[in-house]
């Protein structure tokens, strides 16, 4: 039972943490073209 003192503040903080680092990605522009790349493999860029 005690090691659940240590363990549920630590779980939480992670958390936390991880949507913190979502949010950053989000704000910052990391998931604005989700289908571009999948989307450029299939074209030829033949710039002859």
């Amino acid at each position: 039972m005690d090691s659940l003192l240590v363990l549920v503040p630590v779980a939480l903080l992670l958390g936390l943490l991880a949507l913190a680092a979502f949010l950053w990605a989000l704000r910052n522009g990391q998931y604005d073209d989700p289908d571009g790349a999948a989307g450029r493999i299939l074209f030829d860029d033949d710039d002859k």
